[in-house]
């Protein structure tokens, strides 16, 4: 149980920021497949595989809300004020978390022109909604004020988002960032645990979404990693890669927006503190392995 519910922290930590998924934590800490499983298990498996498949939820479930809570109360006042350092940490991760996806699939990391086309795919996916995004007025939306219309592009940027948290890839925090979404629905959640309920419709819309995506994308990334591993880690890593260019662009989606980053904001002491921390798990990982936990 203490296991499950830090592992639940860590992906919550990761999910609650735009640069690593909360499946590229489970991949570097080891239960990336048993997580993954368990989804698969709960939506479509026997009875018994259900029922372990909750219990293994459960647990990692409750480490996840508590992780999640306690960055959300912290995350959007630290988003703000210090964008650029946070931004620097973000590109850490994602530059220590790729050679170690890379070492993980070493087996399926062959250069061919069909993984080549999926990397550039995955470059080109999160680079053009990054560019979209940018141009677009989405990152000042008030999620207080409650329209159908507004209900719905929530709705679609939740089942999307998701996605990104059962990839060992781009996170779903990032996902939010490029839509212009990740400010409001953090500040959204922030008030609603203040008590401020104006917030409650755009929030079930963006929930439902996130359990609609759920459901009907952990079938499809379990048969592409088992069919079709090395195009999918390609897409993963060109994803991973993309995202780099949605974080330089993170400034620019904030409701008072700020220039993107550059070398005279960049903060490389933060990049070394991400690259250590991803550094870090993995050495968590190796040690649990060698223990057999």
């Amino acid at each position: 149980m203490i296991q499950e519910g830090i592992n639940g922290v860590c992906m919550a930590l990761a999910d609650s920021v735009p640069g690593v998924s909360g499946g590229t934590i489970a991949f570097i800490m080891g239960f990336y497949d048993h997580f993954i499983a368990s989804i698969n298990n709960v939506v479509f498996g026997k009875k018994e595989e259900k029922t372990e498949g909750l219990k293994y939820l459960l647990k990692l479930g409750v480490g996840w809300a508590a992780g999640m809570i306690a960055a959300v109360l912290v995350l959007s006042a630290l988003f703000e004020s210090k964008i650029y350092l946070v931004s620097s940490l973000f590109i850490g991760f994602i530059l220590g978390a790729i050679p170690l996806i890379i070492s993980e699939e070493k087996k399926n990391i062959k250069i061919g022109i069909k993984n080549v086309i999926c990397l550039l795919a995955g470059i080109a996916v999160v680079a053009l909604i990054t560019y979209y995004n940018s141009r677009s007025e989405s990152a000042g939306m008030d999620l207080s004020v409650f329209s159908l219309t507004e209900g719905i592009k929530l709705f679609l940027i939740g089942m999307v988002s998701i996605s990104a948290m059962f990839l060992p890839g781009i996170s779903g925090s990032t996902l939010l960032l490029v839509f212009g979404a990740y400010m409001p629905v953090v500040t959204a959640v922030k008030e609603i645990l203040h008590f401020h309920f104006s917030y409650i419709p755009s929030m079930l819309f963006f929930g439902c979404g996130v359990i609609s995506g759920a459901v009907s994308v952990v079938r499809i990334i379990k048969i592409c990693l088992e069919k079709f591993r090395p195009q999918t880690i390609f897409v993963i890593l060109g994803m991973m890669i993309g995202s780099l260019y949605a974080i330089v662009m993170g400034p620019t989606t904030l409701s008072v927006p700020k220039e993107a980053l550059s070398f005279s904001n960049f903060n490389i002491i933060a990049c070394l503190a991400g690259l250590a921390i991803v550094l870090g798990l993995q050495k968590i990982k190796e040690r649990r392995i060698s223990k057999g936990i």
